[in-house]
Parts: C-alpha cells; structure tokens; sequence
C-alpha cells in the first residue's frame, strides 16, 4: 500500500471504530444546548425584573442545577465510552482534557468565591461575574480542545463562546441570561447540527477501497 492509502486506511477504521462506540458530538453538544437553552432561559423569565416572573426564581435555580448535573454526569459516560478500548496517547490527551475542565472550573469557583467575599458586591454584579468568566473559561477549553485535535468547528465555536462571554457583561442583568441561554445554548445547538449533518454525509464507512 502506498502512503496515502495506509493514512485512508487508518482515517476509515478511526471513523468505523467512532461509529461501533456510539461517539456522537453532535448528541453530546445537543446535551448541552438543551441544557442551556433551557436552563438560563428559565432563570431570564424568572426574574424579579420581568412584570409577571414565570416562575420563583428558586425554583428555576433548581432546575439549571437538575439540568448542569445530568448533562456532567452525560459528558462523564459519553468521555468513558469513548475511551473504552483506546490505549496510549490518545487516550491519556483525551484523559488530561477532560480532567481540565474540572480542574479549571473548580480553581474559577474557588476564586469568584474569594472575590464575592472580600468585595461588598451587590447581585448584580456577582451574577455578571459568575456569566463572565464560565463563559470566558468554557470559550477558552473549546479553544484549545479545537487547536489540539485541529478541528476547526470546534475552534470557531469556542471563539463564538468568548464573545458572548463578553458580550453577557455588557449587556447586564437579565439580559446576560438570556444570552447564556441563546447565544451560548444556540451555539451548541448550531455546532450539535453541524455535526449531525457531516455524519449524514459521510455515509457508510468502508475499512479500505479495492
């Protein structure tokens, strides 16, 4: 086989063993997008600012916690299942990506608490806080998941991310939740179809053509 056939061949049997694992961005992204969605769209119509709240606004508190857990506990089964069976490099960067979204979330809550605490901050400005830099930090691991695996939808979507990460403190409360719920939640549902329609296309995968 000449080299370009051996580097077809390898790129097939990728895409094939992809396939027999059931790994699907475009179903993990729509997760999320879910999530988003409605989760913060339920916190924007249930704020106090609004007339006619849709809702306590604990109570859509509990629904974004109920919606973040399952969609992590989500990504935790989708990260082992596509894992299962890979050995060597790859599968300790996909390790150590993962494990960099805990790492860097907790070490973001941990200092958003501090400044929460030595700062007489009003609501507002913590909510602004807290929208700000999970977006900002969640852009930022997209980012980087898109220039390690050179996927340039993946790239693109984590600069999308940045930008509503900014564009949320600009706009202030409500307004950032609502664009957590759809600039940040209609991300992913763009990046989820976009996924979905590259599988579509790419039709029946065959081990190597003779």
């Amino acid at each position: 086989m000449s080299a370009a056939e051996s580097l077809n061949l390898i790129a097939r049997q990728n895409e094939r063993t992809r396939r027999e694992l059931g790994a699907s961005p475009a179903r993990l992204l729509g997760v999320w997008a879910f999530t988003w969605l409605v989760g913060w769209g339920l916190v924007y119509l249930a704020d106090d600012s609004h007339a006619r709240p849709l809702m306590p606004g604990w109570v859509a508190g509990i629904v974004v916690a109920v919606l973040f857990v399952a969609a992590i506990v989500y990504s935790a089964y989708y990260g082992s299942r596509i894992s299962r069976g890979i050995r060597g490099p790859s599968r300790r960067t996909g390790a150590m990506y993962g494990w960099s979204w805990m790492i860097s979330f907790a070490a973001l809550s941990l200092i958003n608490i501090r400044v929460m605490n030595l700062g007489d901050l009003d609501p507002h400005t913590i909510s602004l806080l807290w929208s700000g830099t999970s977006l900002l930090l969640t852009g930022v691991l997209y980012l980087a998941g898109g220039m390690l695996w050179q996927d340039k939808l993946q790239y693109g979507f984590g600069a999308w991310i940045v930008v509503c990460g900014g564009a949320s403190v600009l706009v202030g409360v409500p307004g950032n939740f609502l664009v957590l719920s759809l600039a940040g939640g209609g991300g992913f549902l763009v990046a989820s179809l976009v996924y979905f329609v590259r599988e579509r296309r790419s039709g029946p995968t065959r081990v190597a053509d003779r």
